[in-house]
């Protein structure tokens, strides 16, 4: 079976966004460099910045395999960025949340974040980027 017209140009967005993706975790490593974090690290800390997950919950928040999100989020503890808790759902799977060093160390990247945030989507309309954004919400809930 050939693919259709739709499927070449699918196609081409998954690559397009394999390189995007790079090209997003590089500029987070220059980004997170100065406040001593990584970008896997802030990867990892972002989803619990609004409520305590298990390591799976974030695993799925940001589509990495859970044994990864694992052994970044063993580090954070290790350094003191993140801490488990017991959580009342599963006796087995703690929670996940950032300390106060863990918080302090993302919201150091805020100035930085947001400057090169805006300096990138200048290049960009607004509803190109929204358009962008409900694509991207629907491939990813029909993958």
């Amino acid at each position: 079976m050939s693919r259709t017209e739709a499927g070449d140009v699918l196609t081409d967005v998954v690559m397009r966004t394999f390189r995007l993706y790079s090209a997003f975790m590089d500029a987070a490593e220059v980004m997170t460099k100065p406040v001593g974090l990584t970008a896997a690290w802030w990867q990892v800390l972002g989803p619990v910045l609004r409520e305590p997950l298990s390591v799976s919950g974030i695993a799925r928040e940001i589509g990495l395999a859970r044994q990864s999100v694992q052994r970044i989020t063993d580090l954070l503890v290790d350094k003191g960025l993140a801490e488990y808790l017991p959580n009342p759902a599963h006796a087995r799977a703690k929670l996940v949340r950032p300390t106060a060093d863990g918080f302090a160390a993302v919201e150091r990247l805020r100035e930085v974040q947001h400057e090169w945030a805006n300096r990138v989507s200048a290049q960009v309309s607004l509803e190109d980027l929204r358009t962008t954004l409900a694509t991207m919400t629907a491939l990813i809930a029909n993958s």
